[in-house]
Parts: C-alpha cells; structure tokens; sequence
C-alpha cells in the first residue's frame, strides 16, 4: 500500500510539472514564484556575459600578482611561502566601516538611519585573472572556503558586528566591478532583511529543520538533485525563482558556516565547482552571484548555513519589480536534468 502512494504521489508530481504555469512557495522566504516554460521560447530569452562592455585595459589589475601594493595590505594570505594562492584584502570602498554600533535614530515622521558601522572585505580567489570558481583547482577550493571560515570567524569577535554576508559576484551583470575573480565579506552590526526572514521561516516550520527535511523530501524524489555526496547536496529547489537556481546545503546540520568541520566546507566548494562548470557547459558562460546564508553569529536558533546559485540568465522586469513576484521560464525539473553532475566530476 506505501508503496503504491509512493508511486501515485510521483506520477501526480510528473503531472504538475508538465503544467505551462504554476505558483511554487518559498518556504525560506514566503514569496510565491511562477514557473512558466513557455517563456524561454522567447528569442534570445537568455542573458550571457556582456560583450560589448570592454574591460579597461588601461590600468593594471589590483589584485593579479605583481601589483599587491594597488590594494591595501593583506589581512590574511594563503598558500606556500613567498607566493599566494588567496589573498584578503580591506575593501577600498567599504559599504561598512568603523567600530559604531547599531543606532537608530528618527529625524522625522518618515525619517530613520541608522549608523553604518562593520568591515568590508575582498577575498582574491585565484592569481589567474581569468579564473573563474569553476576553473579554481581542488587545493585552492579548499583554500578559498578556509579563507571564508577564518574571516567570518574573526568578524564574530567584534562585539558590535552581529552577521557576515559572504558573496561572490561573478561578471558585471552579476555586479562585479573587476574581472579578476573575487567575492566579498561583509560583516555588519545588524542583521539584513533576508536572513531574518529565513530565520523566521525555520522557527515556524515546526517538524524539523527546513533545509534537513528539504534534502531527504529532493533525494526521495530524485529529479531535481543534481548532485549528492556523504556531505552536500545540490538541487535546483522546487521553488526557483530564476532560471538554473541551485541551492546547496551540506548534510550536516550546522547554523555557522564559521563552526563547520574543514572536510564539510571543502566538500561545498568542490560542490560549487563541478555545478559552476556544469552551469557553463550548458547554457555558456553566464554571470552569477554566489551568497552564503550562515546564522548571525550569537545565534543557535534552528538553522542550518547553505549557499543560493543566482545565474543572472535573465532579467528583472517591470512586473517582477512591481509585485516581488518572479516569473522563472524553466522550471526547476528541467533545470536539474541538464545540469546534474557527471559522477566523474565529482
């Protein structure tokens, strides 16, 4: 009897999906998402890396080998003696800065700021400048996710700093400024908007953890995992809200990204690896943004860290913009066909 609703419960699943248009839940954020297929039909429906924006060749890189003093010193470097691999260095225009703590203040009926003090950092993932997290080796992987680890950590002694946000803007449509590969740390004195929806989200859901019972219900299913080992999981989530989404979540249910065994983190970057070059492969080389969600430092609310893939395939237009609702052209199943992993890529 199990057996046969098992069954029913899927070929039901296979129905949904065939549907030209569906509303998909959130359950991180509580927003609605439209699926639509028939969308991607459009000519030219996808967005790849931008040709016509010339790279100013005029001046040399800051952060390629050779040109360390165009950056300020390094905060943290890795790899062999006299020769990095990584490198942290102080962002030169920080969105945060200085020891303030979190103040707010009215200055009308309509008027509230707040002080802006925190740490902004650049994390150097490659000496190659044409590198991309893709193209980074399995050593500097493993070193790149240390780096990540060792800064979020020292962010969380300052007594007035509460969240990191970790990112990795990949092509200028994606927001990156330079072409080198980096990502940036940010650590701030409150917490943003979304990791406080997301933590409210897994304080309501009340079974279990939300991202545990994600990955068991997605590897029950099957069709949109696109890559699983003993210590992460992939999949382009049921709910995407943009085209080729993936969603990665290590098995092990731990809220700081900081507190995680080295053997967990190493094995999310190679994750991340094998499904950006994935990625590419099958659609071209598109910009994306990486953003790792860790609980806020002095937290042990139910959470458990993950890492969202936003290929930016597609842009934002006036409906999305108006109503905060997406409207992603391939759904999730698709997605995850064209883009599980090889095992030998693995």
């Amino acid at each position: 009897m199990a057996r046969e609703h098992r069954r029913a419960q899927h070929v039901e699943s296979a129905g949904e999906r065939s549907q030209t248009s569906q509303l998909r839940l959130d359950p991180l954020t509580g927003r609605w998402v439209v699926v639509n297929t028939r969308r991607a039909e459009r000519p030219e429906a996808f967005v790849l890396r931008s040709e016509a924006v010339e790279a100013d060749t005029s001046r040399p890189c800051p952060f390629c080998p050779g040109h360390e003093e165009d950056s300020p010193p390094a905060l943290e470097t890795y790899g062999p003696s006299g020769r990095w691999l990584v490198r942290v260095v102080p962002n030169l225009y920080p969105a945060f800065s200085g020891d303030e703590p979190f103040v707010v203040t009215n200055r009308g009926p309509v008027f509230t700021q707040a002080s802006a003090g925190g740490i902004h950092e650049v994390l150097i993932l490659s000496p190659e400048h044409d590198a991309s997290w893709s193209m980074l080796s399995n050593e500097q992987t493993g070193l790149v996710m240390a780096a990540l680890r060792d800064r979020i950590e020292e962010h969380s002694q300052h007594p007035s700093l509460r969240y990191s946000q970790a990112i990795v803007n990949s092509g200028r449509e994606a927001g990156a400024s330079l072409e080198h590969p980096h990502g940036q740390l940010l650590g701030m004195s409150f917490v943003p908007r979304e990791l406080a929806e997301e933590q409210a989200r897994f304080a309501r859901f009340a079974e279990s953890c939300l991202l545990c019972t994600t990955v068991e219900a997605e590897e029950a299913e099957g069709y949109r995992v696109i890559h699983a080992d003993d210590r992460v999981v992939v999949v382009c989530p049921f709910w995407s809200a943009t085209p080729y989404e993936m969603l990665v979540v290590p098995r092990h249910h731990t809220p700081h990204l900081y507190r995680t065994g080295t053997e967990d983190l190493i094995s999310v970057g190679l994750a991340l690896k094998a499904c950006l070059a994935q990625l590419r492969e099958v659609i071209g080389d598109v910009a994306y943004n990486l953003v790792f969600h860790s609980a806020p430092y002095r937290v042990n609310d139910p959470f458990h860290w993950h890492v969202h893939v936003w290929p930016k395939a597609t842009t934002r237009a006036g409906f999305e913009m108006g109503t905060g609702v997406a409207i992603n052209i391939v759904n999730p199943e698709q997605a995850a066909e064209q883009l599980r992993v090889p095992v030998h890529a693995c």
